[in-house]
């Protein structure tokens, strides 16, 4: 499998919650890394967003998030990245941490091109996803190596019990990409 240029994708929310289910069965509500999209928590409007990389031969979903207050203070790590804009304002995050594993049947292209009918609320969204993948364009290289390498660390026999705590359990995922059918 060959790594794409990166691009932003949404991914099929049924799709997620399966993977969320099986991830809470596994570890327990606490330790759940796969992000909500539940109505149940008012988070069924909020898309599953990020970057598409290739982890040995899986296609992993890398998921971008909005910055909160915390992230101006922690630093990137090797399960977590800062994403700036070209005037070096932190407009967003990747939580590599938080990967899922998905095939071209749960992903969608996201268009981040303003169209006449937007409103002004979905032009600035897609402005700001046009700066977040711009710098995911600039730091591709680093972005893919950064996934293989958690990927590595997290499913390797010899992974830091806490590092797999914050992690979400791939192996296990990938598991559940196999078994998942959509429905028509």
């Amino acid at each position: 499998m060959e790594q794409k240029r990166l691009a932003l994708y949404t991914i099929d929310m049924k799709y997620v919650r399966n993977l969320s289910i099986a991830e809470e069965r596994r570890r327990g509500k606490k330790h759940n890394h796969v992000f909500s999209v539940s109505p149940q928590s008012g988070k069924d409007i909020r898309p599953f967003i990020g970057v598409i990389v290739i982890c040995g031969d899986k296609q992993y979903c890398v998921p971008l998030s909005s910055p909160k207050e915390k992230h101006n203070t922690m630093n990137n790590a090797v399960d977590f990245s800062k994403v700036y804009s070209p005037k070096g304002k932190l407009i967003g995050v990747l939580n590599f941490n938080d990967m899922i594993p998905v095939r071209d049947d749960v992903i969608r292209l996201l268009d981040v091109n303003p169209h006449k009918g937007d409103s002004q609320a979905m032009i600035q969204y897609k402005i700001l996803a046009r700066n977040q993948l711009t710098f995911c364009h600039q730091n591709q290289d680093a972005i893919v190596r950064k996934a293989n390498k958690l990927y590595r660390l997290i499913t390797g026999k010899k992974a830091n019990s806490f590092l797999r705590s914050r992690c979400c359990d791939f192996k296990n995922l990938e598991s559940v990409l196999e078994k998942y059918a959509p429905k028509e």
